[in-house]
């Protein structure tokens, strides 16, 4: 019980060390390879299949992960403010 514990409260400091940027990679890759193993699974029948699909889908979903995070660009106004948008 004590490992489990441990173990839990290790994964939650390594993510919530990151930006969210990383968070999102890192949730886009983790269900991108559930899926690509679930996929690759029953394509083939095989554990090769799901290993190879969970490795395409873990790439691709944190790939998406990544570039999907909305970007803040900040610049001063002529009236000497600080002014941050959001962009795609």
């Amino acid at each position: 019980m004590l490992k489990k514990l441990t173990l839990v409260g290790a994964a939650a400091l390594m993510i919530g060390a990151c930006t969210p940027r990383e968070e999102r990679a890192a949730a886009g890759g983790a269900i991108g390879a559930g899926a690509g193993a679930l996929i690759g699974g029953l394509a083939t029948g095989t554990g090769g299949g799901a290993l190879a699909g969970a490795a395409v889908g873990g790439v691709a979903g944190a790939i998406i992960g990544a570039e999907t995070t909305p970007r803040r660009r900040c610049w001063v106004n002529r009236y000497g403010e600080r002014v941050c948008r959001y962009r795609r």
